[in-house]
């Protein structure tokens, strides 16, 4: 397990360096300047779209404009909301928090422009049926002869779709809330057992396919957001004291660096907390990897800047929202300098200090209902990479390697999964960066073609 660990620690590391910054970070900035910030001009359009104003049920694709948002937050608004965020305040403090705003604002940006794409460069799969997502649109907007980058796109999707850092962190959870303080002896055979019963309920969902995810999906994200929203609030009045000290500590702290406790970058411990920062923005939020581009690809519409302007909301929801609210959670109640606890643990450190008797409860059930949405979500966008790899007829043989993966992921460490996790997203941003600025005017003339159908009532 320590050789694993290692590995995986030198493969994160040696993928998540400069190049890899400047591609995520400055590729979004150029795509923010192209369009003169103008997607964000749109957020009340896109709120629109959202609510169905402009659906139409005879519109190519599988699931609506709500469904596709509901079904890429259901994977992003997850264990990073709760677990990655809860990771980056113990290593790099109050001041990470601030890098993760960063990379969400660039990434609501690049969100908007690849799953623009994913409607725009639509292709068909060997089935013939209707397919988005980065391998299809490079294939379909770049030509046959950058199909070497849609295969890395899908190799990596392979691995990058499998859900062990979210069952790591579940099991994690069940074991310190639910087993431990109730005389259970937790080990490897309490891991398996929690590994096998996410196992059957994930297997009902994910082998009804698509429809049933999106429909499953649509239901549980709003709710489980409320919850956890209102949550959190209540921790926050509970300490209201303190949250503007900590809330203007995320600030000061993100270029003083004054809690980091990593590796320097660059130079620097703030390079060190910048690349924290954005490296659990982008695993909150995924802007730049390409999963949720293949949820939005399946989007019923004809109007490629419409599904665009729905996913561009995403980062806002997950990181602005989401991951702002377990920050301060964490933060106000003191438990980030006062436990060594990490991942998952410190979080439900907070809610039992803010809510002794039933918040970490609470916490247990939002973990729950976010970490098996994720895993429906997950294994769809795995399948599709595996159909574009070996052809449609055979992407069913995803779902039983994801499936078994389960029981991997609910018996290692998490530093083992979480490191594998970001090497693999990292390799995924990069097909998926390149592609996207290269196309990214064809993006901003069709956004110009569609504001002017707007005036014109035409769209």
């Amino acid at each position: 397990m320590e050789q694993l660990n290692q590995l995986t620690a030198a493969f994160s590391s040696a993928v998540w360096g400069l190049p890899l910054l400047i591609l995520l970070i400055g590729g979004g900035l150029y795509l923010l300047v192209l369009s003169h910030f103008l997607p964000f001009r749109f957020i009340g359009h896109a709120i629109q779209v959202l609510r169905g104003k402009y659906d139409d049920p005879d519109d190519p694709g599988e699931i609506t404009h709500f469904q596709a948002l509901t079904t890429a937050l259901s994977s992003t608004i997850g264990m990073g909301n709760i677990a990655g965020v809860a990771v980056a305040i113990s290593i790099g403090g109050p001041g990470a928090v601030f890098w993760m705003w960063v990379s969400a604002i660039v990434g609501m940006s690049t969100k908007f422009f690849t799953c623009t794409l994913a409607i725009m460069y639509r292709g068909k799969d060997s089935a013939g049926e209707l397919q988005g997502g980065p391998m299809y649109f490079i294939m379909e907007g770049l030509g046959k002869s950058w199909k070497p980058l849609a295969v890395m796109f899908s190799v990596c999707g392979l691995i990058g779709a499998l859900p062990v850092f979210n069952v790591n962190q579940l099991t994690q959870a069940i074991n310190d809330i639910l087993l431990a303080p109730n005389g259970v002896e937790v080990g490897f055979t309490s891991n398996l057992i929690v590994g096998l019963v996410l196992v059957g309920i994930t297997a009902i969902v994910i082998l009804g396919g698509l429809g049933r995810i999106s429909r499953t999906a649509s239901k549980m994200v709003p709710s489980m957001v409320l919850l956890y929203f209102v949550s959190v609030v209540i921790i926050l009045v509970v300490n209201i004291d303190v949250v503007p000290k900590y809330f203007a500590m995320i600030f000061t702290d993100a270029f003083a660096a004054g809690n980091f406790k990593g590796d320097a970058f660059f130079g620097g411990l703030v390079g060190g907390l910048i690349l924290l920062g954005i490296k659990r923005g982008a695993f909150s939020n995924e802007a730049g990897i390409g999963t949720a581009p293949l949820a939005h690809g399946a989007a019923k519409t004809n109007e490629p800047v419409r599904e665009g302007l729905v996913a561009m909301l995403g980062p806002a929801i997950d990181t602005l929202l989401i991951c702002t609210l377990t920050a301060l959670a964490i933060l106000v109640t003191g438990v980030w300098e006062t436990t060594s606890d990490n991942g998952v643990s410190l979080t439900a450190s907070a809610f039992s200090e803010a809510m002794p008797v039933y918040g970490k409860y609470l916490l247990l059930v939002c973990i729950a209902v976010f970490s098996i949405s994720s895993l429906f979500s997950y294994s769809y966008y795995g399948s599709k990479c595996m159909s574009f790899l070996i052809g449609a007829d055979k992407k069913h043989y995803y779902n039983y390697i994801y499936i078994t993966s389960i029981i991997l992921g609910a018996t290692t460490s998490l530093s083992a999964m979480i490191n594998l996790i970001d090497g693999v997203f990292a390799l995924m941003a990069i097909p998926t960066m390149t592609a996207t600025i290269i196309l990214a005017p064809k993006v901003a003339k069709e956004f110009a073609a569609y504001r002017q159908r707007l005036k014109e009532g035409k769209a």
